[in-house]
């Protein structure tokens, strides 16, 4: 009895189930997507459980009217497989739109059956190359691989490191993220030393090959973008070739960090990498329980929730379709599958519906833009420790790194790594260029006396050696020369080839006589200077007569003469002046007055004037005066026995001016920087001409080839001081940086070597100057002979105006006591002959019959200053 009304309850159960089932069912439309993955790696079972349970999450939440049916198909790693599984899916399914597959080389041939079909395409793809804007179909619903390229490019600009190196897979995927990265890089001033390209077929032992011949690189930073499985594999073996310890920096990009949890890390130890923010919600962290609880063996990852999102936008977008889709066939006797599949009539809907949904997703925000998933979360910069990716920076779109953590690097060390290293093996040499024909043989040249040897000597081979000594490293550089041998062209073309070089990487430096030059330094990166700089200009001299009859005129200039004469005279009509009327000595007949005149003021040159001095004021002039004659003798006879003693060496030409008013010829160096100079200051090339060596510039000059010569001061000093009391350097210095010691841009070396330079020029430069150039390099212009000029007008303007003042203000003080002590004198003799005056016109009117005219102003002046001048007189 209880089994029956056990039976009769199972029964009533079922039909209720069933009841249920057709009421939910009513009206519903099942629409078939098509899921392509690769069912057995680990992104295509965590991604398969996650559309499920998208699915499941979504018709659970929400009352619909159609009701996705997914089938499933795997793509098995090829690419051939994933075409063929959307064609079926596409042709005989009718499925209106298909997520995955998930490698970029699958999703190539199924987005072009895609937009043949006009079925959307959902794909993991994250290659650059292939582009939704390309492909109207398709839809990338991850972070494209050249998103990662700014995060890469803020970590290593976070530390200073200005080299890397970037191994890449040989594939599509591999060389994606190159001309993003390489951008990215340049922007912040980061050159990729070197590309290493790895192919995923390579055997275990090409693979440590690779990796030696990298060790042997002083570059020491290394960004690697290569597939889960390859990567383990590499750096098992850079454990193995000992790359795994100090100094060694690796940055692994986020197809590694996303899948790390399927990898043996063990040989990855403090290594760094970039991957994706996934935000954390409640909504995350229930369904991770829901998840794990389900699935205790998976770990989910960003693919997972990617296409978790995908599948819930989905979903939305088909509720707003409402109904399945039919296909318009367009060739009724189709060849292949391919032509059979006709297009999607609510294709180009649902793919408007789709771009157009925005939901806060698990893994963030989902929001397409131009059939791209935008990845405004950011990126974490992750740390390697043990089994997990510890967080230890985050970076945004604003490209700032921040919530900084402490980083455990390769080896265990706390410090970040320099980024480079000199390679402590024989084949690791630093190539150090140098020209094979320098400016001078003193400064570099290829040593004459061993013809098998390209090791140069010179002064700046001996400065470079000792700053190789002073490089704060545990051990010597090693380093071997490679010669250049310098053009002898019409520019600087000699010069640059040798720094256009480094973009060939057939050097690690230059030493030598290179100057530092800012159209260089767009280029290579200098040391700080190690010579004076300047560029000067080079003349003849010219020798005076000391035999000629008027020498004794040269000291002074013609104005300085004449104003002198002018100051004699006129301080002796002052004297004069004031003594005329108090010192018998200064009166008597005209000629003699004029000839007191001219005597008291000569004699003051030796002394001689013997007339005794009565006014106070005429012995004011007098002492201020012969103050001013005893400076002027002084001068005058020091200036006149220089000239009588010391042979005098004038330039030629005092100014470039002058040059180029004449239109004369100038030269220069060859292969220098210098003729490009003389043109922008306004040469003709017809005027310029080029020398080899300071030698051909003795001839030259001396032959009038050339009236001047330009070059570095370096060149031009120890020219001058083998050829004593020939030339002369005039005119002014044009600034230069002088000679520097030239790197690639970025270079590592270049702060240490300016450094170490610093010192041996503060402790041992002037003991390699002497060694090379000895005395030489102790002449200075001084040494050339005399240059004293002649004495010139500006030099003695202060005394004469001094002298002018006093002469003239003592002049004005017995003027104004004049009339002071004269007024009642003045006054009567104003008035008669203000009298006479006005009789002398009355009568003269009266004689032509005019009418009475007034004395005019002007007359009455002349006669007050008549009448003074004759009291004054007498």
């Amino acid at each position: 009895m209880q089994h029956k009304h056990h039976n009769h309850n199972h029964h009533h159960a079922i039909l209720l189930l069933i009841i249920n089932l057709i009421l939910t069912t009513k009206g519903t439309k099942e629409i078939g997507i098509g899921v392509i993955l690769d069912m057995e790696s680990n992104v295509g079972m965590v991604s398969t459980i996650c559309i499920k349970m998208a699915l499941h999450d979504f018709y659970q939440k929400h009352n619909y009217t159609t009701k996705i049916i997914p089938h499933f198909r795997d793509s098995k790693y090829d690419r051939v497989e994933a075409a063929s599984a959307a064609i079926q899916l596409i042709k005989d399914v009718k499925v209106m739109a298909i997520i995955g597959p998930q490698r970029s080389s699958q999703a190539d041939f199924v987005v072009d059956i895609g937009n043949k079909a006009m079925v959307p395409i959902l794909s993991l793809a994250s290659t650059p190359y292939l582009s939704p804007k390309n492909n109207p179909y398709f839809i990338r619903v991850s972070h494209t691989t050249s998103s990662q390229a700014q995060p890469i490019a803020a970590l290593i600009n976070f530390f200073p490191w200005r080299e890397v190196v970037f191994v890449y897979q040989h594939d599509d995927f591999g060389t994606g993220l190159i001309p993003s990265l390489s951008e990215a890089l340049l922007k912040v001033g980061v050159q990729i030393k070197q590309k290493v390209l790895i192919s995923h077929f390579a055997s275990d032992e090409a693979i440590f090959n690779k990796l030696h011949n990298l060790k042997t690189n002083p570059t020491r930073v290394f960004v690697v973008h290569l597939s889960p499985e390859l990567a383990s594999r590499f750096f098992k073996k850079a454990k193995q070739a000992g790359m795994m310890q100090e100094e060694y920096a690796w940055i692994v990009t986020d197809i590694v960090t996303n899948l790390l949890h399927t990898l043996d890390v063990e040989s990855m130890q403090r290594v760094m990498g970039v991957k994706p923010y996934i935000p954390v919600s409640d909504d995350l962290k229930n369904f991770g329980r829901k998840f794990k609880r389900n699935n205790p063996s998976e770990v989910i990852n960003a693919y997972g929730l990617w296409l978790y999102d995908t599948t819930y936008a989905l979903a939305m977008a088909l509720e707003r379709v409402g109904s399945a889709t039919t296909f318009q066939q367009h060739n009724q006797q189709a060849v292949t599958d391919l032509d059979a599949i006709g297009t999607s009539k609510l294709g180009p809907r649902l793919l408007s519906e789709i771009s157009n949904t925005k939901l806060k997703g698990l893994s963030g925000n989902f929001d397409l833009v131009d059939g791209q998933l935008q990845s405004d979360s950011g990126y974490q910069i992750v740390n390697i420790v043990g089994q997990e990716d510890k967080p230890i920076y985050m970076w945004t779109n604003r490209n700032k790194i921040s919530n900084k953590e402490a980083i455990e690097w390769p080896g265990g060390s706390n410090n970040f790594p320099r980024g480079w290293e000199i390679p402590a093996t024989k084949e690791s040499k630093l190539r150090v260029g140098y020209p094979e024909i320098g400016g001078s043989p003193e400064f570099i040249q290829r040593d004459p006396n061993n013809a098998n040897v390209t090791e140069p000597i010179g002064f700046c081979v001996d400065v470079f050696k000792a700053v190789m000594k002073k490089l704060p490293l545990p051990y010597p550089p090693s380093y071997e020369y490679i010669s250049f041998p310098v053009g002898k062209s019409a520019t600087s073309g000699g010069y640059k080839d040798l720094i256009d070089r480094f973009f060939k990487q057939k050097y690690d430096m230059v030493i030598g006589d290179v100057t530092i030059r800012a159209d260089r330094a767009s280029y290579v990166d200098f040391t700080l200077p190690y010579t004076e700089s300047g560029v000067a200009m080079i003349v003849p001299i010219k020798r005076d007569d000391t035999k000629n009859a008027w020498i004794f005129m040269r000291p002074l200039e013609k104005q300085l003469w004449l104003t002198t004469c002018a100051f004699f005279i006129y301080t002796g009509v002052v004297v004069w002046v004031l003594e005329h009327r108090v010192n018998k000595e200064f009166r008597g007949p005209p000629y003699k007055q004029v000839g007191m005149i001219f005597w008291f003021s000569l004699s003051t040159l030796v002394f001689a004037h013997k007339e005794k001095i009565i006014s106070n004021l005429s012995r004011f002039v007098v002492i201020v005066w012969v103050f001013v004659v005893l400076v002027l003798q002084t001068s005058y006879i020091a200036s006149l026995t220089s000239m009588l003693t010391i042979q005098q060496l004038q330039p030629a030409f005092k100014d470039i001016h002058d040059l180029m008013r004449q239109g004369d010829n100038v030269g220069y160096r060859e292969g220098s920087f210098v003729a490009q100079m003389l043109r922008d200051m306004g040469f003709e090339d017809a005027k310029l001409k080029g020398y080899d060596s300071l030698e051909t510039y003795d001839h030259a000059l001396s032959n009038g080839s050339v009236s001047a010569i330009f070059d570095e001061l370096p060149y031009l000093k120890l020219f001058l001081a083998n050829h004593r009391n020939k030339y002369m350097m005039v005119g002014p210095t044009y600034k230069s940086a002088g000679f520097g010691f030239a790197f690639p841009k970025g270079s590592p070396l270049l702060p240490l070597v300016s450094k170490a330079l610093l010192q041996v020029t503060e402790n041992e430069l002037n003991n390699i100057t002497e060694k090379w150039f000895g005395q030489k390099a102790n002449c200075s212009d001084q040494d050339m002979g005399s240059r004293s000029g002649r004495l010139s007008l500006e030099s003695f303007l202060g005394l004469f105006l001094i002298a002018g003042v006093s002469s003239t203000s003592a002049l004005v003080i017995y003027f104004f006591n004049f009339l002071y002590e004269n007024k009642d004198m003045l006054l009567y003799c104003l008035i008669v002959q203000f009298a006479k005056s006005s009789l002398h016109l009355q009568q003269a009117s009266i004689r032509r019959n005019k009418s009475k005219r007034q004395i005019p102003q002007q007359q009455i002046t002349m006669m007050m200053i008549e009448m003074i001048m004759l009291m004054m007189i007498s």
